[in-house]
């Protein structure tokens, strides 16, 4: 799944997807939507890709 593309067309930094992940969740009893789950997962992948190196910034 591609990932999500940052609002400015450049790939977001690890600390910028980690925040994402965290507001996610309110608290740490709170469960997550369908959707809410499916973006957690686009995050994850994203952030793996971030981490390895794999993603490249737009011109």
């Amino acid at each position: 799944m591609p990932p999500t593309p940052s609002p400015n067309g450049r790939a977001r930094s690890v600390e910028e997807l980690n925040a994402r992940i965290r507001a996610l969740w309110p608290h740490r009893d709170a469960r997550l939507s369908d959707g809410q789950r499916a973006e957690y997962h686009e995050l994850l992948a994203e952030l793996d890709r971030v981490e390895r190196g794999d993603v490249t910034t737009a011109a």
